[in-house]
């Protein structure tokens, strides 16, 4: 795909879908799977993706994706970068010797788990997800990594909903990337249109 890349994230942009009271009354959900069911928008986010990887500072060996929506376009980056995909799951989910990260909820925990012996101690990993928001489940997969030996060369998510702390959570920040960046203001805007 052709274009600059303030054209790739407007056509993003109009794709992403918002979604007031959900999962609960006051919650505005910002939805990323409209990207998907637009093709122009899901060949522009792989393309903006891509070269953004580009830029980075150090090659890429593994791709490391957070369920759910990491598994959507995690594979696609790892395909295209011609390296493994390896997928983050929650407990339960995953067979084989597993290595696990216990994190906090707002109430109560959770754990998230790996397979162990799929790649080698120092690979450098491109971990991906859809938004950061408290930073939780990002900052397991992190320690998740680096349990397993991997070095999390970059971090990539979509969303980043500022004001929640997510990103002080985060190990090397300096190579954590977004693709949009939502303030609560932002949001609250959002809600209001769809409120008329």
């Amino acid at each position: 795909m052709s274009g600059s890349e303030n054209e790739h994230l407007e056509i993003i942009r109009k794709s992403l879908k918002t979604c007031p009271n959900f999962p609960k009354n006051g919650i505005t959900f910002i939805d990323i799977l409209g990207i998907f069911s637009d093709p122009t928008a899901h060949r522009a986010l792989i393309d903006l993706i891509l070269t953004r990887i580009r830029k980075f500072d150090t090659k890429i060996d593994a791709v490391v994706g957070l369920e759910a929506r990491g598994f959507i376009f995690g594979p696609q980056i790892a395909l295209e970068l011609q390296v493994p995909f390896l997928p983050v799951r929650k407990h339960g989910k995953l067979p084989g010797k597993l290595v696990k990260v216990d994190y906090a909820l707002e109430y109560g925990t959770d754990t998230i788990e790996m397979q162990v012996d799929i790649l080698k101690s120092g690979t450098k990993i491109l971990l991906v997800d859809d938004i950061l928001a408290t930073g939780g489940t990002l900052s397991a997969a992190q320690k998740l990594c680096a349990k397993l030996g991997y070095d999390v060369s970059e971090t990539l998510v979509i969303i980043e909903l500022l004001g929640l702390g997510g990103r002080e959570k985060l190990a090397n920040i300096d190579h954590f990337t977004t693709l949009f960046q939502y303030s609560q203001n932002d949001i609250e805007a959002i809600a209001a249109r769809y409120e008329k």
